[in-house]
């Protein structure tokens, strides 16, 4: 393939895999905070371009990005998406405007993403997404708002570490206090129990004999009430299943037309299920149909909704509900 025909295909999946991408982020920000984080160890900084990606060639790093946008892997993980594959692109090819305007239009995300990793307090991926802020843009206008949240983040997050190393000395040293009372108070019952042990070991022997017979005259009425209750409910289930079965009536298909198949899954050979729950109408056709589930994100889905609105079965006396599962496999 060649540079412009690559770059102008990545350039093509980028506002998709953007919008996705922004999507993924409102969701994340729904769900619960972690706990606060401690501060990131000190360790030697990693590079900003992993170096498996420095050492690839142009054609191998365009085809990555564009695979890596579809896949909607803009800033992560780590060494294996667009805004990597774009940098080490942009050195190999620095008088490319294409990959400078690819590299614009990511930078929002990565944004956007780097915040809400410092809302999270997890400042390890966020230190990791600034590098890559920075590594883009120097200059850019957030950039330096971002370090100073990370840099007052990290400080916060090692003040209470330091706090909690402290309260928990502090609890240590108290409750070893309190085992050696106990232990102190825990001798003298001794003393005192050994001579009760004797009574002691004849109630208990009375009292097992009386807690045994009762166990056993309460579990033989569990058990009869269980059975009754089985019984019951398996003559409701038969009663029930009977009756399912005389009132649903049979949907007998008229025409049931098989889905496109997406021109960009079949190209790469994607492949997968899509379960829909139909409502047929007395006429024999289908009233409403909505996606249950599908094992391939939502490459089929509207290709399955398509072909199950267009299906035709014999008029029943009343709307029938039910399920089917779609399959798309190339060659299929």
């Amino acid at each position: 393939m060649s540079h412009v025909s690559t770059i102008t295909a990545a350039r093509r999946w980028l506002p998709v895999a953007l919008a996705l991408a922004l999507a993924a982020c409102s969701g994340k920000e729904e769900t619960p905070a972690p706990a606060p984080a401690s501060a990131p160890a000190a360790a030697p900084a990693a590079p900003v371009v992993a170096a498996k990606v420095q050492s690839m060639g142009t054609e191998q790093l365009r085809e990555s990005a564009s695979q890596a946008l579809r896949e909607n892997r803009m800033y992560a993980p780590a060494g294996d998406n667009a805004i990597e594959y774009y940098l080490a692109l942009r050195d190999k090819t620095p008088d490319d405007a294409s990959v400078k305007s690819a590299l614009t239009d990511l930078l929002p995300y990565t944004l956007i993403a780097a915040e809400q990793h410092m809302g999270r307090e997890d400042y390890t991926e966020a230190q990791r997404l600034v590098a890559l802020i920075e590594k883009v843009d120097a200059s850019a206008p957030a950039l330096p708002r971002l370090k100073e949240g990370l840099a007052k983040g990290v400080e916060n997050a090692a003040k209470r570490t330091e706090t909690e190393a402290e309260k928990a000395k502090k609890d240590a040293e108290d409750r070893s206090k309190q085992q050696i009372e106990q232990q102190r108070l825990a001798e003298q019952r001794t003393k005192e129990a050994d001579a009760a042990k004797q009574i002691a070991a004849q109630q208990d022997a009375a009292r097992r004999d009386n807690e045994r017979q009762e166990a056993e005259r309460q579990a033989a009425a569990r058990r009869d009430a269980e059975q009754k209750q089985q019984q019951a409910a398996a003559q409701q289930a038969s009663a029930a299943r009977q009756a399912a079965a005389a009132a649903a009536p049979t949907l007998r298909p008229v025409s049931t037309p098989a889905p496109r198949y997406p021109a960009e899954a079949l190209r790469s050979g994607t492949s997968g299920e899509v379960l829909v729950e139909i409502t047929v109408g007395t006429d024999g056709s289908v009233v409403s149909a909505r996606v249950l589930r599908a094992t391939s994100g939502r490459t089929f889905d509207r290709e399955a909704l398509n072909a199950v609105k267009r299906w035709r079965f014999e008029p029943v006396n009343a709307p029938v509900t039910t399920r089917r599962t779609l399959v798309f496999a190339p060659g299929g």
